[in-house]
């Protein structure tokens, strides 16, 4: 989404060649929300896309941010993890300059025909016409910070600068001894506060003069800066941080509060999770069958329909973006083992991935964790029956079915080639026949056949019709229902245990 910018070796490289270039004092002085607004008026009118690269938000976040630029608002994304909300910001480059001149060597990027610091204003009043320029892109004109508990005001604003002092024989006094901070670096740019409830209260206090006044005022100096500034911040929903929250004058004088939200759509997250993840890069040719796509992208719609998954926590975008990855890296594994051509993800590819599952949900009930694996088996189990009830609601399976009860077993491992799975498969009577809603080609590879054959096999298990082993080993569903019938004896076990930690944690709360 980024795009890198060159500055063309035509551009004013003095005070002297700028005045008497296109680039007027109107031109150059125009302040940063007013240059925001005014491409971003360009690019409406030409019907281009606002932030390239962001799916899903075009009806409801985008038309918000697009308000809130025209306004020359200050705004804060507040969203729970995994909604885009940094490169949302970091998109916002897209709207500034291609480049802008500045004072060269200044700390705080001074306008050239207007400065700020006393750098600046030495450097014109001792070089005049001659003073160097220097020119900034859109994305060094972008200044982030993640918020954490130990930012200071002297991270933020600046403080007085010793070593500076000492070097220039300067008093302590002298504007010429400061360290600026971000904030003012940030100067005739973008700066942007990611997780601002994470900044100590008495932190966020001293961003309050340049959100009303538009300037800051450095540690023991008797000096104002007014920096020209577009403010940016992003959030967790407070309910769910806890790790602090804004106070309450600064969210007044932020102009707008947006939003986010995750996909609600299956489609889109697909598209999310093809742009993000690393298929292009693997070693092989990769085919991902469709109905792989749609198993990874349930797996998160699922997980936050979950009531054993924390709600305030949410399920980022990355888990499906993880989760890819692993697969692609499992079946590209077992390609380069049997030395086959190309990669084709299996169903079973999708267990090998747990690790990246675990680590990106968070459970409702503390207990639960030691029982983290079984959460994410029954969130696949369940991702695979919707998926597969999409392709497969109208097809009689009781041949295949009959065939596991007359005692038909099948073994699907990654020890063995592509091959010898499909020859295991051609057993299994009426299998391959109800391959149709598939739409495989005609001249399908074994890889291509054995990852369609499993997808069914999978689905057929997650509706009990027959049973599998973590060996990947397919058998009747006789086999398995004692094993089921104590599963879920254990499960209603916790999910009372569960309810009972709930209800003490309320009781505690209303006491307190």
């Amino acid at each position: 989404m980024a795009t890198h910018h060159t500055i063309p070796s035509h551009l004013p490289q003095t005070l002297g060649e700028l005045r008497n270039s296109e680039w007027t004092i109107d031109r150059v002085s125009r302040s940063v929300k007013d240059e925001l607004r005014d491409n971003l008026i360009a690019k409406l009118r030409a019907k281009e896309t606002i932030f390239p690269g962001i799916v899903g938000y075009e009806d409801t976040v985008v038309p918000q941010i697009v308000n809130a630029v025209l306004s020359r608002h200050n705004f804060i994304l507040l969203g729970l993890r995994g909604q885009a909300k940094s490169r949302i910001l970091r998109g916002l480059t897209t709207l500034l300059d291609p480049v802008v001149p500045y004072v060269a060597g200044s700390e705080i990027r001074d306008n050239p025909y207007v400065p700020l610091s006393a750098y600046a204003k030495l450097l014109i009043a001792e070089k005049a016409d001659a003073t160097p320029i220097a020119w900034l892109t859109p994305d060094e004109r972008y200044v982030e910070k993640l918020a954490t508990p130990d930012v200071t005001v002297a991270d933020l604003i600046g403080d007085v600068d010793p070593i500076k002092a000492a070097k220039s024989g300067e008093l302590l006094s002298s504007e010429l001894t400061m360290h600026y901070g971000l904030l003012p670096r940030a100067n005739r740019g973008i700066f942007a506060v990611n997780e601002l409830p994470d900044l100590a209260g008495k932190i966020q206090v001293a961003l309050f003069n340049i959100m009303q006044e538009g300037d800051v005022q450095i540690k023991g100096y008797p000096v104002r800066l007014q920096l020209d500034v577009a403010l940016t911040f992003s959030a967790n929903p407070e309910d769910y941080t806890a790790r602090g929250k804004i106070v309450t004058p600064l969210k007044d004088r932020i102009g707008s509060e947006i939003r986010t939200h995750y996909l609600d759509s299956l489609e889109q997250a697909i598209s999310v999770t093809e742009q993000e993840a690393w298929s292009t890069r693997a070693a092989l040719d990769v085919h991902i069958p469709r109905y792989i796509r749609e198993v990874v992208e349930q797996i998160a719609f699922v997980a936050r329909e979950d009531k054993r998954v924390d709600k305030r926590s949410g399920v980022s975008q990355r888990l499906p973006i993880s989760v890819m990855e692993l697969v692609l890296s499992n079946a590209e594994r077992r390609a380069l083992q049997h030395g086959e051509t190309v990669a084709v993800p299996r169903i079973g590819d999708i267990y090998t991935a747990m690790p990246g599952i675990t680590g990106k949900i968070e459970l409702e009930y503390e207990g639960e964790m030691r029982g983290a694996d079984t959460v994410v088996r029954d969130v696949i189990r369940t991702a695979v029956q919707r998926t597969f009830d999409g392709y497969f609601a109208e097809a009689n399976t009781q041949q295949i079915e009959q065939w596991f009860n007359l005692g038909g077993t099948v073994q699907l491992s990654d020890a063995v080639a592509a091959e010898g799975s499909l020859k295991e498969l051609q057993q299994i009577q009426g299998l391959f026949d109800k391959l149709k809603p598939l739409s495989l080609p005609n001249r399908a590879s074994a890889e291509v056949l054995v990852s369609a054959a499993e997808f069914l096999l999978e689905g057929m298990t997650a509706h009990k019709r027959i049973s599998r082993t973590e060996e990947r080993s397919f058998t009747a569903a006789e086999k398995q229902a004692r094993k089921e019938r104590a599963q879920n004896f254990h499960e209603e076990v916790r999910e009372r245990e569960r309810e009972d930690w709930q209800n003490r944690n309320r009781s505690k709360r209303g006491f307190n």
